[in-house]
């Protein structure tokens, strides 16, 4: 191969809600790219996977009678099975459920730690699951979550 590196990924999609053809676009798009750079023979390497954690994620498994892992392990399943479905030439499938990558967010957060750029205080503030973000009171509107 070449002396160039490419590096792609697309976003890793929560598994809280179906497919649909924005997953399939993106997921094209990147692909696009990915040969396109492979034609040119660069040695790529294109990403894609799912994220399996947050509150979306345990409700969509309760409302489907599953647990957590049981939903995202038929959901991953689903990805795959599209991605293949349309040839898409990913090298790599990632989980955020899996021990690789745990391993890996433990040694960014350890790297974190070791900076000085976690440390403890406090924060006062609301969730919204919706919009997947931290509030505080005077981010309210009229004393409420804005989309919650």
């Amino acid at each position: 191969m070449g002396d160039k590196n490419f590096y792609i990924t697309t976003a890793i999609y929560y598994v809280n809600e179906k497919l649909h053809l924005g997953h399939v676009y993106e997921f094209v798009l990147a692909d696009t790219l990915a040969r396109y750079h492979r034609l040119l023979g660069e040695n790529v390497f294109f990403l894609t996977g799912t994220d399996e954690h947050g509150q979306k994620v345990e409700r969509a498994a309760q409302s489907c009678g599953k647990n957590p892992k049981e939903y995202a392990d038929y959901m991953s399943g689903e990805v795959v099975k599209l991605l293949k479905y349309f040839h898409i030439s990913n090298n790599d499938f990632l989980r955020t459920t899996q021990k690789r990558h745990k391993k890996i967010v433990q040694k960014f957060f350890e790297k974190l730690w070791e900076n000085g750029d976690i440390y403890k205080g406090k924060y006062k503030g609301w969730y919204c699951v919706f919009e997947e973000n931290f509030l505080t009171e005077s981010q309210l509107v009229d004393g409420k979550l804005n989309a919650c």
